[in-house]
């Protein structure tokens, strides 16, 4: 067979390696595939040389050296093994230059390969294997000879013996054959299961304030069960989650314990105990929000975390002339969260907030108090359910009255999502029953409110993504007039439907309050909504929005085609930084008798959904 080396990329860099010296040093990279160019050109030590400041003639001979086994290694990556690789430094084969021998000036280096053909997998074997054990399709015979195909199929193969026990599993061998004549690769890999073993004794270093006790029951390693790594990531999982620990890490032994167990070693890093953090959002119309709170980590030495946190928004947010926020809102609340509660992957919570909302249809004072337990399934999966009071005093224009509830919330939330602040695939699904006694001033029923999200990339490097949020709610049981203004739903604003006025849509209904029949505008008793966004990061910094929202709001519990809708649309931009994408909207209606007339523009920190 006829091999043709074709030129396909040529690098002429020019480089002043040295001001006294005064050296030019040219790279050649001739190889007959783009993909293997680049390759070879990242595994070149000579190449990275350039980002250099000033490289001496040493350092050239050296990383030529250097680079007979990194190019070799990145041909074999390729699935290329008759390759011939030739370093030339200043027509010398760099193989034959000593490093301490290096001449006092370099003007030419040039790394030439000859890459060869591509080889195929022949015969491909991997024994013993696990039951259930799944090899990468790749590793197969016809499939292109890659070396990493080859790892890749040892590792799934040691990963599925430890999957079922065997935590020492290791590769005890290996044989690799090119036969040149057929351009085919054999690759043979002996694996070595050793004894199934159970998890053994644990110790624990580096925790000071978080007793060791506390650590231990959070971690649950299941001592004296059989070896299963799935339980190892959960025992991690749940002491970060925690926020005590800013790194958790197990060893297991180099040696097997007695009885075949496996003991282990557990280090921890603690967080510092106390953080502070603030937060902003504004509006054109819902105004400036701010937000600010305290955190205690370990609040009584067991990984307990106390959370202060205060809240004002709507600041300045009733615009002259527009129906607007209704005026600004205050919140303060606090929340304490123990871990391993009962079991390990429950947490016991308890929470109390007083608010104020000041709406356009109602002013709110609230006083609401829960406690509760939730548990987490395993990492997406988490439910809680509580027990709750909450007594309030709601001012309308038609009516003030004072209601007293006992609530019983259940939450469940699925999140699937690869990324929680700017995710680019995956979904995310939190839905809430919060079923309601009125013991004074206020119908019985409940409350339901479910939200999905999901995203999608394309392209090799995911630069467009389309996002997608549905929200769906109804209260049941209770009359219109009978339900809290603030269990009822509203459609307008960053929340739901973006370019509308804040609440903007709600319903309208007639009733005798003791005065005779009034007009009372108020929230819906069922809400459904829609956002669609387009995002195309246009740099790695800076990423391009379009979007698309429309809500949905009626008087009845179980929508009959009798409310009104309202659409919004609009584009921003996003600005990456290490704490979220900083978000600029502007936005306006699409429906109604002010479509396309105003702007609306909200600035936030995190994507909108």
């Amino acid at each position: 067979m006829r091999h043709i080396a074709v030129l396909t990329g040529l690098s002429v860099l020019a480089l002043s390696t040295s001001a006294a010296l005064g050296q030019d040093v040219r790279f050649e990279i001739d190889v007959a595939n783009d993909d293997l160019e680049s390759v070879l050109e990242n595994s070149s030590l000579l190449v990275a040389l350039k980002d250099d400041a000033a490289p001496t003639p040493q350092d050239y001979v050296a990383a030529a050296r250097a680079d007979y086994r990194r190019l070799l290694t990145g041909l074999y990556s390729e699935g290329y093994y008759g390759g011939t690789i030739s370093i030339l430094v200043n027509g010398q084969e760099a193989a034959n230059l000593a490093p301490l021998d290096a001449p006092a000036r370099i003007d030419d280096i040039a790394i030439r390969v000859n890459q060869g053909p591509r080889f195929t997998f022949g015969r491909t074997e991997i024994a013993p294997l696990a039951p259930d054990t799944e090899l990468p399709e790749s590793f197969a015979p016809g499939e292109t000879a890659r070396a990493e195909e080859v790892r890749a199929a040892a590792r799934a193969g040691v990963e599925a013996w430890r999957d079922v026990g065997f935590a020492k599993a290791d590769v005890a061998g290996q044989e690799i054959v090119a036969d040149h004549a057929s351009e085919r690769l054999a690759a043979a890999v002996t694996l070595a299961p050793g004894p199934r073993l159970r998890f053994g004794a644990l110790s624990i270093t580096g925790n000071e304030d978080v007793r060791e006790s506390r650590i231990r029951a959070i971690a649950d390693l299941p001592v004296g069960r059989v070896y299963d790594p799935e339980a190892l990531d959960f025992a991690a999982t749940r002491l970060r989650r925690t926020g005590a620990f800013d790194s958790v890490a197990f060893i297991e032994s180099d040696e097997i314990g007695p009885d075949d167990t496996l003991p282990f070693e557990l280090g921890v890093s603690e967080a510092l105990p106390r953080r502070i953090g603030f937060g902003a959002e504004i509006s054109t119309v819902e105004g400036l929000g701010l937000s600010a709170f305290w955190l205690h980590r370990n609040l009584l030495g067991g990984a307990e975390r106390l959370r202060v946190e205060g809240e004002i928004s709507g600041i300045e947010g009733e615009v002259p002339g527009v129906t607007g926020s209704g005026g600004a809102d205050y919140r303060l609340g606090t929340n304490f969260n123990r871990p391993a509660t009962l079991r390990a992957d429950v947490d016991l919570f308890a929470e109390a907030e007083l608010r104020h909302e000041n709406e356009i249809d109602y002013q709110l004072d609230q006083l609401s108090a829960e406690i509760g337990l939730s548990r987490y399934v395993n990492e997406t999966l988490t439910y809680s359910a509580a027990v709750g009071f909450l007594t309030a005093r709601e001012e309308t224009d038609a009516r003030v009255r004072d209601y007293t509830l006992l609530t019983l919330p259940l939450d469940a939330t699925l999140d699937r999502r690869d990324v929680s602040l700017d995710a680019k695939n995956g979904y995310f699904i939190d839905a809430e029953l919060t079923p309601f006694l009125g013991v004074t001033g206020s119908d019985s029923g409940a409350r339901l409110y479910v939200d999905t999200r999901a995203y999608r990339s394309f392209g090799e490097t995911e630069r467009l993504t389309l996002a997608a949020r549905g929200q769906l709610g109804s209260v049941l049981g209770s009359s219109i007039a009978s339900t809290p203004a603030d269990y009822l739903f509203y459609s307008g604003g960053g929340g739901t439907v973006r370019g509308h006025d804040y609440q903007s849509l709600g319903v309208t209904y007639t009733r005798d309050f003791g005065d005779g029949p009034v007009e009372v505008r108020s929230g819906g008793k069922s809400f459904a909504g829609a956002q669609l966004e387009a995002r195309f990061g246009v740099t790695d910094k800076f990423g391009a929005v379009g979007f698309y929202d429309i809500g949905y709001v009626e008087a009845d519990a179980l929508p009959d085609g009798e409310g009104d809708f309202q659409a919004g649309a609009g584009a921003g931009i996003r600005y990456a930084t290490p704490i979220g994408p900083v978000r600029l909207d502007v936005a306006t209606p699409v429906t109604g008798d002010g479509a396309y007339e105003s702007v609306q523009i909200y600035i936030g920190i995190g994507q909108s959904f």
